[in-house]
């Protein structure tokens, strides 16, 4: 009784944070401006298919990035002493002390066409410069920026616990350096990987500020942007908005509920 006591702070938490705004999204979704109950919320979404399809790639593009960039380094920091283990997870989730959206903010000034540092450089280089703000390519490097230690964490969390007695038997077997990375270590890193596709696919599916600061919004708007502007801005709608959002909210789930399979056990925690 006493180990259940300790988790009433949590389901109280829960009740007042997670299910109440789940009622009010689902109450709203499914009701007009007079609270009548309605489906016409839904009916709706099909003029926004674009914008659902322009997030999915984008949040494609940067998940598969981040983890072609952040395999590579968690394994290369899982390979270290553990002291430069520390420094260098400490270096990975130093950004990530920072606000996000000043970290977001700073890539502006980086990319920016007339005074961006990035530009500058060229220029006194004596090379042409590049117009990369309010693009889709901007919006995916701001994602890869913000989202990359979430990828990383938890593959070198999975890499560092594996057992070398297994390597060292894959080896004394005849295996090469490439048979045992894709017969031995990779498969025994899908939890990690797994939990990195979510942990980056998630933010980067349902994000508005990156897209709102470095991808101009318009004609490079995300569900994210979308949502915000029926809440918030000029187009204020929440009954369309909580529609949209509670699509969202269960393409998420079925999202992960379809990676997951892919995980065989439950390694895949950061820690």
């Amino acid at each position: 009784m006493k180990s259940k006591s300790l988790s009433i702070p949590f389901l109280i938490w829960a009740v007042i944070f997670i299910i109440i705004p789940m009622i009010f999204i689902i109450a709203f979704a499914f009701t007009d401006d007079n609270f009548n109950f309605t489906f016409d919320n839904f009916n709706h979404l099909n003029r926004y298919l674009p914008v659902f399809l322009r997030s999915l790639k984008l949040s494609i593009i940067s998940t598969v990035i981040c983890l072609a960039l952040g395999y590579p380094v968690g394994y290369i920091i899982s390979k270290m002493s553990p002291k430069v283990q520390n420094v260098f997870v400490l270096l990975t989730m130093l950004p990530m002390w920072m606000n996000f959206l000043l970290r977001t903010y700073s890539w502006i000034k980086i990319l920016n066409t007339e005074s961006g540092v990035l530009n500058t450089i060229l220029s006194a280089l004596n090379l042409p410069t590049i117009d990369i703000m309010d693009t889709q390519f901007a919006i995916v490097l701001g994602m890869i920026y913000n989202f990359l230690p979430f990828m990383i964490l938890p593959i070198y969390s999975v890499l560092t616990k594996m057992d070398e007695k297994v390597i060292e038997a894959a080896k004394d077997l005849g295996a090469n350096n490439v048979q045992v990375f894709f017969k031995v270590v990779l498969p025994l890193s899908v939890p990690g990987i797994i939990t990195g596709l979510t942990m980056v696919f998630v933010p980067a599916i349902s994000t508005f500020i990156i897209s709102k600061l470095l991808g101009g919004g318009g004609a490079n708007m995300l569900i994210g942007d979308l949502i915000d502007m029926q809440f918030l801005g000029n187009a204020y709608n929440p009954h369309l908005g909580s529609a949209i959002s509670l699509i969202l909210m269960v393409f998420i789930l079925i999202s992960m509920g379809v990676m997951r399979k892919f995980d065989s056990d439950e390694a895949g925690g950061i820690m």
